[in-house]
């Protein structure tokens, strides 16, 4: 998780209903469910079988897992939940340097080749915010994503998963109004060839966004109302374009980026957002249930952003339950949105 960027969107709808066929027709995601993260830095947490049925009953069938453990992976598979899995920012040199052989002895190694967990892998989320706060795997990511992807292709998958990379907001150099939203130009030897390998490949660029953690960092010029996507009126007017909450902004100063460097076909995915109940003035189980519930609303009703009005955004929320061994601030320790009994811990609705 890194700070989040206040961002906004552009006039130009840019190809967002050919996008939104592209989105319809990909191989077998479900962008009209909510995704939900499983972090495991906690000491208490359920056993992962007890986890899998919390989100089955709760009408969840997709989650994120941040490596592969193989102690969820088969709980998970069994359970009919669809898996987004975390490739590991120190495996990046391994993937990068031993080509698709290596690649496919990992694949192997950590269970996602075969059987049930195969049968239910969508994506592979190569390396986490390595741009912001990891450059030492900068120059291995690309190469890594490549090489698993020939992995996957050899074993009759590349179809059914889709392989990209999690970036934090700061991989936006310039994000207000949302229409100015560019790369970070230092950036740019990475995320040009990884754009064209999404392109290549139909896989989405993926992002970590957090509005609360903008508005905690500047509560002056984010709003609580506005990066709860609560604003009863437009916080930010953007040519023809208004926005009453920060999510909306963010997601389409990426979008105005993609653009930009001539990949408006490429889709963003949110791999993580939410909001915590503890640990923060603005961390209340009231607005985490007004912000989370929003994006389970709106994952629902499968809407769009005002620059792809009829494109999907696919969101996983973070995080599963509570994480007291987590590092850093006080809030990053209570994101969960179940308690470890599996009662929730404010009023949230995910049909």
């Amino acid at each position: 998780m890194a700070t989040s960027t206040a961002a906004a969107a552009s006039p130009m709808r840019f190809g967002y209903v050919l996008l939104a066929s592209l989105l319809a027709a990909a191989a077998g995601a479900d962008l009209g469910n909510i995704g939900v993260c499983h972090g495991r830095v906690g000491g208490n947490l359920p056993a992962p079988e007890a986890a899998a049925a919390l989100l089955r009953s709760n009408g969840i069938a997709k989650a994120r897992l941040f490596l592969p453990d193989p102690a969820v992976l088969p709980a998970f598979a069994a359970a009919g939940i669809d898996l987004t899995v975390g490739v590991p920012n120190e495996n990046l040199t391994f993937l990068s340097a031993s080509g698709p052989d290596g690649a496919l002895q990992w694949l192997r190694s950590n269970g996602l080749a075969a059987g049930p967990v195969a049968g239910r892998l969508r994506y592979l989320v190569v390396g986490n915010e390595v741009l912001y706060n990891n450059q030492f795997y900068a120059p291995h990511l690309v190469p890594a994503m490549r090489n698993l992807h020939a992995a996957l292709a050899s074993l009759g998958l590349d179809g059914a998963v889709k392989v990209s990379s999690a970036h934090a907001s700061s991989v936006l150099a310039s994000s207000y109004p949302p229409s100015a939203g560019a790369f970070d130009a230092a950036q740019m030897d990475v995320l040009r060839p990884m754009l064209r390998f999404l392109a290549d490949t139909g896989a989405p660029f993926m992002l970590n966004a957090y509005p609360f953690i903008s508005h905690v960092g500047d509560p002056a010029n984010v709003p609580l109302a506005y990066a709860l996507g609560a604003s009863d009126e437009p916080v930010v007017r953007d040519g023809a374009l208004a926005y009453a909450g920060l999510f909306d902004a963010t997601v389409d100063a990426v979008v105005a980026a993609l653009e930009r460097e001539g990949f408006g076909g490429v889709p963003v995915a949110v791999t993580e957002t939410g909001w915590p109940t503890a640990g923060h003035p603005a961390a209340t189980p009231e607005n985490a249930a007004a912000y989370n519930g929003r994006m389970a609303e709106r994952a629902a009703r499968g809407v769009g952003t005002p620059r792809r009005p009829g494109a999907p955004v696919e969101v996983f929320l973070f995080d599963l339950y509570d994480e007291d061994g987590k590092p850093g601030t006080e809030f990053e320790r209570h994101f969960g949105i179940f308690r470890a009994d599996g009662a929730k811990a404010y009023n949230i609705n995910f049909a």
